[in-house]
């Protein structure tokens, strides 16, 4: 029988949190750090080590697991003086679930390489509840070899894996996704704003627009919310601006025009202004009735 990996994490949030636990469940050693205590000892209570640092996290390891929420977090949990590559050593792999921007992602990449540590981006598209579940879609990139080594683990955390190529394809690929999801909700709203100052009844033109050629998976992932008006955060609008802004920055880097993307995300910054940041994405629907002058 061969053994399992021992793995350092580093992240146990909202989504890191539940696959941590996976991890555990399926018979994996860990190591858990994150940069609030609490979080982190809880898994004390779940039989992980718990470190006060990323670099004891990566420290006699053989995979490093990060998620994170943004670009400053990666840059000190990657880079930082007591971080991932100051802790892990040579042959060690290091993966990162996180959302963030293909040009951080290729300076830690760089890094590694420099340490003899293979990099793998593994930004995830689910929810909490997928999370849990172990049914995520991941979206991976990097080296081959390391994403081979990983795959048992990959399969735990999610149903579909894909590896789709040895740089930061995987982050472009998530920030595509998240793109026609943020668009979708806009359209959306746009289009209920709409439906209810011509005179229609709200839960039958969910359900119409459900069962018509425009529906989906986000759409009926979405009825429930939207017939009960009940917009708390599965993903909220701050989530999806940040998101927007790294595709954003990314299509400048690429002197690319994105036209939808930079309009949708005016109506983010909208949502923000006008308190509703914590709020779902989704919940631009009240944003649009209220510009249309309905209740």
């Amino acid at each position: 029988m061969v053994a399992k990996k021992k793995i350092g994490f580093i992240g146990v949030g909202k989504m890191g949190n539940p696959i941590a636990r996976n991890l555990i469940n399926n018979g994996y050693a860990l190591k858990v750090y994150d940069v609030v205590p609490e979080a982190r000892q809880v898994f004390a209570d779940h039989g992980a080590e718990v470190v006060d640092s990323a670099m004891e996290a990566a420290s006699g390891v053989e995979l490093v697991i990060s998620s994170i929420p943004d670009n400053p977090a990666l840059e000190d949990v990657a880079l930082g003086d007591k971080g991932v590559l100051a802790g892990a050593g040579e042959g060690t792999t290091y993966m990162d679930m996180s959302t963030v921007s293909p040009t951080l992602s290729d300076k830690v990449d760089e890094a590694a390489k420099a340490k003899g540590i293979a990099y793998l981006r593994a930004p995830v598209s689910g929810s909490v509840e997928s999370a849990e579940a172990g049914i995520l879609a991941i979206l991976c990139s990097g080296p081959k070899e390391a994403y081979e080594g990983c795959k048992d683990i990959l399969d735990i955390m999610g149903a579909k894996v894909f590896h789709v190529g040895e740089k930061s394809e995987a982050l472009y690929m998530k920030l595509l996704i998240n793109m026609m999801v943020g668009v979708t909700s806009a359209v959306t709203a746009e289009a209920l704003a709409f439906g209810k100052k011509g005179g229609l009844d709200w839960d039958q033109m969910i359900d119409m627009i459900h069962s018509s050629v425009i529906g989906s998976p986000l759409i009926g992932f979405k009825v429930p919310m939207m017939k009960a008006r009940d917009f708390s955060a599965a993903f909220s609008v701050w989530q999806m601006s940040k998101d927007f802004n790294i595709a954003l920055n990314a299509g400048r880097d690429m002197d690319m025009p994105m036209p939808l993307t930079s309009m949708v995300q005016q109506f983010y910054g909208a949502m923000k202004a006008t308190g509703r940041g914590e709020r779902d994405y989704f919940g631009l629907i009240e944003l649009m009735e209220e510009m249309a002058g309905v209740k």
